[in-house]
């Protein structure tokens, strides 16, 4: 079994640097797509998670449906939900806070693509 999540150093929010391509015309859309499909991600993770944990209960004779409606979590389970949550939101607002980041940084597309010809010429 995993080590709760609380008792895990947080790892640091490392961001690559740089534009990042852009596919779509409308501003923040590009952002919406990637959170939509970390959410996704997240869900389809979740869902076989849920599934194969139901089916091993059940092989074992155990209805875990009233039971889980009935769980009261405890203070630290609730501690190690909330650092979960605040990790998750972290990588689903990931290019918001790229953009945000470099745009204080004053990265710009002007920059990057003189970066590109810079390096293109060694």
């Amino acid at each position: 079994m995993t080590a709760p999540a609380a008792s895990l150093p947080p790892r640091p929010v490392r961001d690559a640097r740089g534009k990042r391509p852009q596919f779509y015309e409308a501003p923040g859309l590009d952002q919406a797509m990637s959170m939509i499909l970390a959410l996704a991600s997240e869900l389809a993770t979740m869902r076989e998670r849920m599934d194969t944990l139901e089916r091993v209960l059940e092989q074992n004779g155990i209805e875990a449906g009233a039971a889980v409606e009935a769980y009261q979590p405890t203070p630290e389970v609730l501690t190690e939900r909330e650092l979960w949550r605040q990790a998750f939101l972290a990588r689903l607002t990931y290019l918001a806070r790229k953009d945000a980041a470099d745009a204080a940084r004053g990265d710009t597309e002007s920059r990057f693509r003189e970066t590109i010809e810079t390096i293109a010429k060694g």
